[in-house]
């Protein structure tokens, strides 16, 4: 069980850098778009080769169609959840999410039960949405130059995060079918297509990449590398035990925005992201 434990809390690690990244980029749907295109076109013969030699079903097919039109819808949302809102105050939200909903369709639809620790957990993740929104508090949340209300962005990173609680799911599934690096550039596929049209509209492509060319590299590894070792653990694990885990990036995400990207409400973002990340961790080992 160690190897897939090092392995999500890597993924973690690395999908908060990579996040850092585009919240610190120009045009954030072109920075997401030039990271992803990158390893689209390096993966693009493991896909065609694995589909030549070993054909799917028609319904495995239409599970990756439906994998790819989630990606898409998430790329998206991504884009304009980073334009809105702080990291600190986004990246906990979106990242919890997922872990705040499944637990809660299983009691209202499932006719599943939480033991104490899962009610608390719930509740900190709550208590901590609410604070990282600003309700109850005078003022933005967000810092000036977003100029969008504190609750925009939030409800914006609760989309992301139910949006990811779906293409996990999908992916789980289409793991029996495929190998984690042909099932990689299937999602990466989905994601470039999603933020095409805005790439298109914008034409400051080069522009982006003149002034972030570095980074774009440096996360064109960090993204699909990020979910990669995600992949592989599922390979080894079952999903309700590690993919808690990996939320340990809420903590990493929220320290580089007010450290590295000079966000408000330091304090503040940290005891929520941590009391966020205790909650995920209640709900997942003990709930």
């Amino acid at each position: 069980m160690l190897l897939p434990i090092l392995l999500v809390l890597a993924s973690g690690m690395c999908h908060a850098v990579w996040s850092m990244f585009t919240k610190r980029s120009r045009d954030k749907s072109i920075f997401l778009w030039s990271i992803m295109m990158i390893s689209t076109i390096l993966l693009l013969p493991v896909l065609i080769t694995e589909l030549w030699t070993r054909p799917l079903a028609a319904g495995a097919y239409a599970l990756l169609l439906l994998s790819v039109a989630l990606q898409a819808l998430y790329s998206w949302l991504l884009s304009r959840t980073y334009e809105m809102g702080d990291l600190s105050q986004i990246y906990p939200v979106m990242r919890g999410t997922s872990t705040l909903l499944i637990p809660l369709i299983g009691v209202l639809f499932l006719g599943e039960s939480l033991s104490v620790y899962g009610w608390t957990g719930i509740a900190f993740m709550l208590g901590g949405f609410a604070v990282l929104s600003g309700l109850g508090s005078r003022g933005s949340s967000t810092s000036t130059a977003s100029r969008k209300p504190g609750y925009t962005p939030v409800l914006m990173a609760l989309c992301v995060g139910l949006c990811t609680t779906c293409y996990v799911f999908v992916d789980k599934l289409n793991l029996q079918h495929m190998s984690p690096l042909a099932l990689l550039e299937v999602t990466n596929i989905g994601f470039v297509a999603g933020l095409t049209p805005a790439v298109l509209k914008s034409r400051k492509l080069l522009e982006e990449w003149r002034s972030n060319k570095f980074t774009i590299l440096l996360g064109s590894v960090l993204n699909p590398g990020s979910y990669l070792l995600f992949l592989f653990a599922l390979q080894q694990a079952p999903l309700a035990h590690i993919s808690p885990l990996r939320e340990i990036g809420t903590i990493f995400a929220t320290f580089l925005g007010i450290l590295l990207l000079k966000e408000q409400q330091g304090l503040r973002r940290m005891v929520c992201s941590v009391v966020i990340f205790g909650g995920i961790l209640l709900v997942g080992v003990w709930g």
